[in-house]
């Protein structure tokens, strides 16, 4: 890749996010080791009439933080800022990576309630996005923020809680880098606890016959369908008192290596190269899991490392809509030539009171599609994707979709509550880009 010198000295280089498929060549990168110069960088950036955009560890799999102005890598605003064990809450600076901040809070006794599969991103990178993991009762990492610190497009500081700035607020935990750049995030935390995960092979007419009896039995499920396949994975992840109990080494293997790493990784590449073999392959892993039962502090039930890189497009359906249409994906893949290496993951997540969470307002199921990086995705995902809008779907905003601005504001009754936000924070547009002028209008 190559690289120009910027007008502030520093040296602009092209930057691609982890999957590869976006790229983008800033005109120039600032690292701000403090709050008050990134509201410089974003003062000059707007004198310059350049547009600015954040970047967090480039885990989303859209361009929603490319751009070919000024690129922000928050990096150096990192760290726990403050406990406050009487509120039950913790304040860090937004580039701060989910692992740090999980190790950090367990090294203090402290956990939060719920995360994603992975702790990669930054808190504001995943918070903005709307990551999630699944749970019954507990909602998106963005949902257990109480309040945050906003640079607006004047460079000026904003607090924003149910208290100060209420109406940013409820817009800005997930804003897509719309509304301006997060530099702290304040989330509720809670003493750390024990999880007891159980991971249980199971059929797929019965694992969605039951869909909603295991949903509701159980704190956090999921499941894994593999196409080519009759056979799923569960998992159920409750509440114990202990103690640790982690997986043994076979099993650990299995889950690390065979499912989602080195082995993973070589039957990925042979996949990609001879898709012909991808349904005996399929048919391989998936009977090669067995039931299995651990206990562990929750960022170490809650996530796994993720080595093998991918395209992933995820649809948030209304829960009660997400058997039907898990059933016609299975549908459409046994009927087509699609090869699909990758498993189908499910989640759920209860409703939230977030304008443009993907729970916003409703009890939500999420469905989500890989493809291994490097092979042809678009015909799987636009089959996958006709499925889910059918059903009112609302796409994961850092993954791959195809929606705009008129399909969100017919699916989001908030959304023009968020817009007319963004044209009262941002009537220049600073912070805009390809993709959020295509999701959000001009």
């Amino acid at each position: 890749m190559g690289t120009a010198t910027a007008r502030n000295g520093s040296t602009a280089t092209a930057w691609r996010n982890w999957a590869g498929n976006v790229t983008a060549t800033p005109t120039r990168v600032v690292t701000p080791a403090s709050v008050g110069e990134l509201q410089e960088a974003v003062r000059r950036a707007a004198e310059d009439g350049l547009r600015v955009k954040a970047v967090g560890t480039g885990h989303s799999f859209t361009a929603a933080a490319a751009t070919d102005g000024v690129l922000l890598r928050p990096q150096a605003l990192a760290g726990i800022r403050s406990v406050d064990r009487a509120a039950g809450t913790v304040t860090v600076a937004a580039g701060t990576a989910l692992k740090d901040l999980n190790r950090a809070l367990a090294a203090e006794g402290l956990s939060l309630t719920n995360m994603g599969d992975i702790m990669e991103q930054t808190v504001s990178g995943a918070t903005s996005t709307g990551t999630h993991g699944t749970g019954r009762d507990s909602a998106s990492i963005a949902a257990q923020i109480r309040s945050l610190e906003l640079v607006t497009a004047d460079g000026e500081l904003l607090v924003c809680s149910e208290k100060e700035n209420p109406e940013v607020f409820a817009a800005a935990r997930v804003g897509i880098g719309a509304l301006g750049i997060v530099t702290a995030i304040t989330f509720a935390v809670e003493p750390l606890f024990f999880l007891t995960a159980r991971e249980e092979p199971m059929g797929f007419d019965r694992v969605t016959a039951e869909f909603e009896e295991h949903f509701a039995e159980n704190e956090h499920f999921e499941f894994y369908w593999f196409p080519h396949t009759g056979n799923c994975n569960t998992k159920r992840n409750n509440r114990s008192q202990g103690p640790a109990a982690p997986p043994g080494p076979v099993s650990g293997w299995i889950e690390d290596e065979l499912l989602s790493n080195g082995l993973f990784q070589a039957v990925n590449t042979l996949g990609r190269a001879v898709p012909a073999t991808i349904p005996s392959i399929a048919r391989v892993a998936s009977r090669a899991l067995s039931a299995r039962t651990y206990t562990d502090i929750p960022y170490k039930v809650f996530t796994s490392p993720r080595r093998v890189r991918f395209v992933e497009m995820e649809y948030a359906l209304p829960r009660e809509a997400v058997v039907e249409a898990l059933r016609e994906l299975r549908a459409m893949v046994d009927r087509s030539r699609l090869r699909i290496s990758f498993p189908v993951e499910v989640r759920t997540a209860p409703a939230d009171d977030i304008a443009l969470s993907t729970a916003s307002g409703r009890d939500t199921a999420y469905i989500a599609v890989h493809m291994y990086r490097g092979t042809p995705y678009q015909a799987y995902f636009t089959a996958a994707e006709q499925i889910f809008t059918a059903h009112g779907g609302r796409p994961h905003w850092g993954k791959v979709h195809t929606r705009d601005a008129e399909y969100f504001s017919r699916i989001y009754p908030r959304f023009g509550e968020f817009t007319a936000l963004r044209d009262r924070l941002d009537p220049d547009r600073v912070f805009v880009n390809d993709y959020l002028r295509r999701v959000l209008g001009a």
